[in-house]
């Protein structure tokens, strides 16, 4: 009997395949299952005019009616051929075995979840790169202070200029402003009570105990925190930190040790300004508000502020210091070579630097007030 080609007709949204479903015609055939499925055909009526078929011819009908029809195909078409019944059985049970399940709809919590999830491990692996540099830092601090030659006095005093005095004048404005506005909250509210005379106690224990401190460390967080990434992090690019290891010189006593020494020296000297600015912005307010004279302020604080007060927030300044720029330094290190990565781990610094001295001022407040102190 002479080939017959493949054919597939739609009547009526029904298909009716004809001729020769062998591998000589699957090209053909494709198309006109691809056109049958895309006009939303359903399944054949009868198969008794499909002439010839082998296996290649059941699996493009496979994809045309359903594997779970041909598998049942003895019920469905009980007049085909025995040995043709059996070949398109066995292709349609083997399509069955094959076909994978559907996947289960996600719960609509889970994309949240997940995302919670990653972002904690990023943060548990943050802070264990840090707790890890900061040993490192300690460790090389450790060895250096035994070795007067490799101290680099030069780039510490470098540093000071760069991370203290230059950013005085930022500190001292900044205190004095919000110094003000401190003791114009505490005026308002004080003056329904006619204890007007008690802000001058809550301006001085504000700034000598939190605001001197944790304003110019916030500061030193946005200003020099986000310079040492910037810097280690342009020459980690340039590739110059590994010319100083190929060298044999050690990146953190080099460029990491300058910085920290030189930050923890600058901060108590800028939180020692900060705290004179802004007393000295709520004596301005008491002095015109007020009508509290510069001599009654004066004499306020040395009788009712004890010194313990400034103890206090002078003693956080070299553990926020300290924090701040092995942040810095830490996150330049991470730098991986490209401008983007530059400005992501820039921005890094400055948000970790700042949680990390809110974190710690935080904690130092609860200890100092279980302490009694």
């Amino acid at each position: 009997m002479a080939s017959q080609p493949g054919e597939l007709r739609l009547e009526a949204g029904t298909p009716h395949p004809r001729g020769d479903w062998t591998l000589e015609h699957h090209t053909k055939l494709r198309h006109r299952i691809d056109a049958a499925r895309r006009a939303g055909a359903g399944a054949p009526e009868s198969l008794d005019e499909i002439a010839a078929i082998d296996t290649a011819g059941a699996a493009l009908l496979a994809e045309l009616t359903g594997a779970e029809y041909l598998a049942g195909i003895d019920e469905r078409a009980p007049g085909l051929p025995a040995e043709r019944r059996a070949l398109l059985r066995a292709v349609g049970e083997a399509l069955t075995r094959c076909e994978t399940p559907a996947a289960p709809r996600p719960h609509p919590l889970r994309g949240p979840l997940a995302d919670i999830g990653r972002r904690m491990e990023g943060i548990g692996r943050q802070q264990t790169q840090l707790l890890g540099f900061i040993g490192q830092v300690l460790a090389t601090l450790a060895t250096s202070l035994w070795r007067p030659r490799r101290w680099r006095l030069t780039s510490v005093v470098s540093q000071v200029h760069q991370t203290g005095l230059d950013a005085l004048p930022i500190v001292a404005l900044l205190t004095f402003l919000v110094g003000a506005v401190v003791a114009f909250l505490g005026a308002t509210v004080l003056r329904d009570f006619g204890a007007t005379l008690y802000t001058v106690h809550l301006v001085a224990y504000a700034f000598l105990r939190e605001f001197g401190v944790i304003l110019a460390a916030i500061l030193l967080a946005g200003r020099t925190a986000s310079a040492f990434t910037a810097q280690l992090g342009a020459m980690k690019a340039n590739e110059e930190l590994d010319a100083l290891r190929t060298l044999g010189l050690d990146p953190v006593e080099l460029l990491v040790l300058p910085r920290v020494v030189a930050l923890c020296i600058s901060l108590p000297i800028l939180t020692f300004v900060g705290m004179l600015s802004g007393i000295l912005g709520g004596a301005m307010v008491c002095l015109v508000a007020l009508d509290i004279s510069a001599a009654q302020f004066l004499a306020i604080l040395e009788r009712d502020i004890a010194v313990q007060h400034f103890l206090v927030g002078i003693g956080k300044a070299p553990l926020f210091a300290f924090v701040v720029a092995v942040i810095g330094c830490l996150e330049g290190f991470k730098v991986s070579g490209s401008a983007q990565s530059v400005g992501e781990h820039t921005t890094s610094s400055v948000v970790q630097s700042i949680f990390m001295v809110i974190l710690l001022d935080a904690v130092a407040a609860l200890f100092c007030m279980e302490m009694g102190w």
